[in-house]
């Protein structure tokens, strides 16, 4: 059988269930991007919780995502990390955000949120939720029509040869025969 480009290039090994999950409750940060009314692209990085396999973004009442949301606009987002290629891991989501009504959950999740991202007499915590009131800090869910998660961390790497053959420019590099 005939192995095509596709087949070498794609990443075999993707990141799902009880990984997926475990993965994605460590992260601090999901970049999600919406589209505007003039279809643009507003693309930013936001804190985000974990509960139940369900994932929860704090957003203010003026946040431009949760307004190309519910105007039923496109929505993209991406969890990843890794510095280098045989590192890089991550989760695609597209979908859309629900807000939350339940005033018992939307108080559990500010409790997740301080727990995640602040601790007791951190220097800010005080000021975000302050803020957060102010602004009309809401809850939100991200509803997820499809994930796409890849680990390059499981794809074999090809051997790289320890000598390299320089160019004949190169000359101050060159070890003497």
């Amino acid at each position: 059988m005939a192995e095509t480009l596709a087949s070498r290039i794609t990443p075999i090994h993707g990141i799902k269930g009880a990984k997926r999950w475990g993965y994605i409750s460590r992260q601090k940060t999901i970049r999600v991007a919406t589209t505007d009314e003039d279809g643009g692209i507003y693309l930013s990085p936001l804190w985000f919780v974990v509960h139940e396999q369900r994932i929860f973004l704090p957003l203010d009442a003026g946040s431009r995502h949760a307004r190309n949301s519910e105007a039923g606009r496109a929505l993209a987002a991406v969890i990843d990390s890794g510095d280098e290629y045989a590192t890089v891991h991550g989760i695609r989501f597209t979908g859309t955000l629900k807000p939350v009504d339940d005033p018992a959950f939307i108080e559990m999740a500010m409790g997740l949120i301080f727990e995640k991202y602040f601790y007791d007499g951190h220097p800010y915590a005080e000021s975000y939720f302050q803020f957060g009131a102010a602004a009309g800090r809401r809850i939100v869910e991200l509803i997820t029509k499809k994930a796409v998660g890849w680990d390059m961390r499981e794809t074999s790497l090809p051997t790289v040869p320890e000598a390299r053959v320089l160019p004949d420019f190169v000359t101050d590099r060159r070890i003497k025969d």
